[in-house]
């Protein structure tokens, strides 16, 4: 029984996703450097096709000619900043992982906060009504009868 579960993990754990790395072989560059710059670029862009994964991760067309594009532009000699302002101005901020903070950016940085800040002022009205009704004192003989007859009166036609 034990090797049978032992035999499981294992085969589970080879089987485990890996990272997948969809840079090809042939996009890579002969210069360690430049591919090292390459990779550290390709990780902040976003996959425009996959959302949420970078190109450096994604095996989409898009993606693989964004990883040309930026190789291409480090072999031309252009600074890492230099790449990403390259196709940040040719496909807008969504290119971008991590957005920059600026105006037209502000609700999607403070919206966390924002969320938090209501969920904690709700927790806080629910406990301030817990407690107002827990503090309630209870009702009175003559109240309990009224409330009775209240209760059991019939509506009328």
């Amino acid at each position: 029984m034990i090797r049978r579960l032992l035999a499981s993990l294992m085969l589970l754990a080879a089987l485990a996703p890996l990272p997948a790395r969809a840079v090809q072989p042939d996009e890579m560059l002969p210069d360690p450097a430049l591919e090292a710059r390459a990779r550290e670029i390709g990780k902040e862009l976003r996959c425009l096709v996959c959302r949420n994964q970078s190109v450096d991760d994604s095996d989409a067309p898009l993606a693989h000619d964004l990883r040309v594009l930026v190789r291409e532009r480090l072999v031309a000699g252009d600074s890492n900043d230099q790449v990403v302002a390259y196709i940040r101005s040719r496909y807008g901020d969504y290119v971008l992982l991590k957005p920059p903070f600026q105006f037209d950016t502000w609700v999607l940085w403070s919206a966390p906060a924002l969320i938090l800040l209501a969920g904690l002022w709700s927790v806080g009205r629910y406990l301030r009504h817990q407690a107002r009704m827990a503090g309630a004192p209870p009702l009175s003989a003559d109240e309990a009868e009224r409330l009775a007859r209240i209760l059991d009166e019939k509506p009328g036609p």
